[in-house]
C-alpha cells in the first residue's frame, strides 16, 4: 500500500507551494488516478513522494519511506516525463544497463520487450522511436525489477485511444497480481474509465477521495448509448416525446449509427424505440466518453514461465538484506534498521554496459588519435621537441596533450551523462553515492585511459617512423619513468574528469576542472616550489626500504624514485592536489546528500 501523508512542497515567494498538505492513499490491487487540472501540483506531488523535491510530509511504501527501504528501484517502477537514457543508445541496451543496476538478470530485459509488445525494436535508438513506442519503453524500465508499486506521470499523454487502452490494460494487469498503480492525469474521463480509485486535487489540495463509480455519477455527466440503423428517425422520435413531456433531453450524433442521449435512461429511450418500431442494436448506460473496453495484458513471466507477484523478487532481497522475513516485510511493518543502499546493485557490469553502449569512447579515441598524429608531425617538423614530449604529442604550448584532453572527456561523462540522461528509475535526480560505483567509474576511466595512451603513443611512433623514417626517434636510455609518468598524467586527468562531473554535476563542469589543473593550479605550484628547500627528500626510496621485512628487486627502486619525481613535478603536484580537494568534496556533498529535508 502506498500511504502519502502531509505532503507540502516548499514554498515559493509570493505565492502558496504547489502542494498543500496533501493525504491519500493507493490501495494493493487497485488502480488509483490522481486527476486535477494542469499546474494543480500533480507532477511535484509524485516527486515529493519519491523524495525528489524539497518540502514536508511522508510517504509510505508497504510501511515505510523510500530512504528506508534498501533497493528502492525494486519496490517502486516511475515514469517520469521522457524516456531517461541517451537518445544513441539502443533499447535492449538500455534496459540491459538498467538491469544491472537493479540487481535482476540481463534476461529481464527481453522478457520486459516481450511484454510490452516491441520486441522487434531491441536494436532501434531511443532517439528514433515514437512517442507511444517511447512509452512502452519508459513502461518495461519501470516493470524490470518486478516492483510492487508504479508511480507514472501523465502516461498515456499524446498516445493514441488504442495505444491509451493497452496502456491501462498492462496497468490493470499489473494490479491484477497485488500490484499498486498511482498515475497522474488531466482528463476527467480516462480517470474514470481507467481507475478503480480517483484522487482529485486542486492547486495542490486535496478536493475528493472516491471510488471510480462514485466519481463518475457525482462530478461527470451520465447518458445513453444507442446504436441504431435508423439514428434519424429515433433522433427526432426522443425529440418530440422530451418536448412533449416537457424534459430537458440532449440527443448527440455521435456517427451515422450512434446517438449519445443525455438528460434520459435506458427505459425511457428502449421504451419510445419500441413504441415506434425503431430497431435497436445497442442500449447501454455509460459516463462520459466511455469509448473501447481495455484489452488484457499478459503478466510479466518469470524464467520458468509462470505469472510472479509483482515486488516477489524484490521481497526475498529486501528480506536477506535488512534481516527479516519476507512475512515481516509483505505485512507492512516498518524495518527496525535498514540501510539504504544507493546507486546499482551490480555497479561494474552498470558501468560497463553504460561506457560502450553507444559510440562515444570509439569517436573519442579516433579523435584523439587523428590529433595527437597531426601534432607530433608537426612537432617533429619544426624540431627542438623533446622526444618524450613528441611521443606524446605535447607541445609547450598546449596545457595538455590531446590523450590527456580525451582521457578527461571520457571521465566527465561518467557521472556528466547520467545528470543529462538520467536512468536510476526512484533514484534519479541525485548522485549515486554508493562507493562501489565509483570504484567502478574509477577503474573503468583509469584503464580507458591507459589504453587511449599506449593507442596515441603508437600511432604517433608510427606516423613519425613512415614520414621522417627514424629521424626523429631514438632509443630511451630511461623508459620506466617517463612511462609511469605519461600514465599518471592520464589516470589523473580522468579521475579528475570523474570526480568534478560527480560534484558539479555536468560533464562540461568535469571537463574544465581538468584543463584548470594545467592552467590556474600548475602556476601555483610552481611558484610556491621555486626556491631550494632546506630539508630535501633525498634517499626517501632507501628509508622506506628500510621499514620492510624484505628486501625489493633494485626495478622497484627505480619505479618509485620515478614516481617520487613525477609528484615532485609542478603537474604531477597538482593533479595530486586537485584530486585530494576534489574527493572531499565529492563525499562532502555525498554527505550532504544523506540530510533529509
Amino acid at each position: 500500500m502506498l500511504q502519502a501523508i502531509g505532503l507540502t512542497s516548499k514554498p515559493r515567494p509570493d505565492a502558496p507551494p504547489l502542494v498543500d498538505d496533501l493525504t491519500f492513499e493507493a490501495r494493493p490491487g487497485h488502480v488509483t488516478a490522481l486527476l486535477g487540472e494542469p499546474g494543480s501540483g500533480k507532477t511535484t506531488a509524485l516527486r515529493l513522494m519519491l523524495e525528489l523535491e524539497p518540502g514536508r510530509g511522508v510517504t509510505y511504501f508497504r510501511g515505510r519511506a523510500l530512504h528506508r527501504i534498501p533497493h528502492p528501484g525494486r519496490e517502486v517502477g516511475v515514469l517520469l516525463g521522457d524516456v531517461p537514457g541517451n537518445p544513441a543508445r539502443t533499447v535492449r541496451n538500455q534496459l540491459r544497463m538498467l538491469c544491472a543496476a537493479a540487481g535482476v538478470p540481463a534476461s529481464r530485459a527481453d522478457a520486459m520487450l516481450e511484454v510490452v509488445g516491441i520486441a522487434g525494436l531491441r536494436d532501434q535508438r531511443l532517439g528514433s522511436l515514437s512517442l507511444g513506442m517511447e512509452r512502452r519503453v519508459a513502461l518495461a524500465s519501470a516493470l524490470l525489477a518486478d516492483p510492487c508499486t508504479l508511480l507514472l506521470d501523465e502516461p498515456g499523454a499524446g498516445l493514441s485511444p488504442r495505444e491509451r487502452a493497452w496502456l491501462h490494460g498492462l496497468l490493470r494487469g499489473h494490479a491484477s497480481l497485488g500490484g499498486a498503480v498511482l498515475f497522474t492525469t488531466d482528463d476527467a474521463k480516462e480517470a474514470a474509465r481507467s481507475a478503480d480509485r480517483v484522487v482529485s486535487i486542486e492547486a495542490g489540495r486535496l478536493v475528493a477521495d472516491q471510488d471510480a463509480a462514485e466519481f463518475a455519477r457525482t462530478r461527470l455527466r451520465p447518458r445513453v448509448a444507442v446504436r441504431t440503423p435508423h439514428a434519424a428517425r429515433l433522433a427526432d422520435v426522443l425529440g418530440r416525446e422530451a418536448r412533449a413531456a416537457r424534459r430537458a433531453v440532449e440527443i448527440v450524433a455521435e456517427s451515422g449509427s450512434r446517438l449519445s442521449v443525455y438528460g434520459s435512461n435506458c427505459a425511457e429511450v428502449g421504451e419510445a424505440a419500441f413504441r415506434h418500431g425503431v430497431l435497436v442494436h445497442q442500449l447501454a448506460d455509460e459516463t462520459g466518453d466511455a469509448g473501447a473496453s481495455a484489452v488484457p495484458v499478459p503478466a510479466a513471466r518469470t524464467a520458468a514461465g509462470t505469472p510472479q507477484e509483482p515486488g516477489a523478487a524484490r521481497t526475498e532481497a529486501a528480506a536477506e538484506t535488512s534481516g527479516e522475513h519476507p512475512r515481516q516485510i509483505r505485512s507492512g511493518r516498518p524495518a527496525s534498521a535498514v540501510r539504504r543502499v544507493g546507486g546499482p546493485l551490480r555497479p561494474l557490469r552498470y558501468e560497463l554496459l553504460r561506457v560502450f553502449g553507444t559510440a562515444t569512447p570509439v569517436l573519442t579515441a579516433a579523435l584523439v588519435v587523428v590529433a595527437s598524429v597531426l601534432t607530433a608531425l608537426v612537432l617533429a617538423r619544426a624540431g627542438h621537441t623533446p622526444q618524450n614530449r613528441l611521443l606524446a604529442a605535447w607541445p609547450e604550448l598546449l596545457p595538455l596533450p590531446p590523450a590527456a584532453l580525451g582521457a578527461g572527456l571520457l571521465g566527465a561523462l561518467a557521472f556528466g551523462e547520467e545528470y543529462r540522461y538520467p536512468a536510476l528509475a526512484a533514484d534519479r535526480g541525485t548522485v549515486p553515492r554508493r562507493m562501489g560505483l565509483l570504484s567502478a567509474k574509477l577503474g573503468i576511466c583509469a584503464a580507458l585511459a591507459l589504453l587511449l595512451g599506449a593507442l596515441t603513443v603508437a600511432a604517433d611512433a608510427a606516423a613519425l617512423a613512415l614520414v621522417f623514417d627514424s629521424g626523429p626517434l631514438r632509443t630511451p636510455v630511461e623508459w620506466l619513468s617517463p612511462a609511469v609518468s605519461w600514465a599518471g598524467l592520464l589516470i589523473g586527468c580522468a579521475w579528475a574528469g570523474v570526480l568534478a562531473s560527480g560534484v558539479f554535476r555536468s560533464a562540461t563542469a568535469g571537463l574544465a576542472a581538468v584543463l584548470a589543473v594545467p592552467v590556474m593550479v600548475v602556476p601555483l605550484v610552481r611558484k610556491a616550489l621555486e626556491g631550494s628547500s632546506a630539508y630535501p627528500s633525498t634517499g626517501l626510496a632507501a628509508r622506506l626500504r628500510g621499514l620492510t621485512w624484505g628486501q625489493w628487486p633494485p626495478e622497484v627502486d627505480r619505479l618509485l624514485v620515478g614516481a617520487l619525481r613525477v609528484m615532485a613535478q609542478p603537474v604531477g603536484t597538482a593533479l595530486v592536489l586537485s584530486l585530494m580537494v576534489l574527493l572531499c568534496a565529492y563525499g562532502f556533498t555525498g554527505l550532504r546528500s544523506r540530510v533529509r529535508w
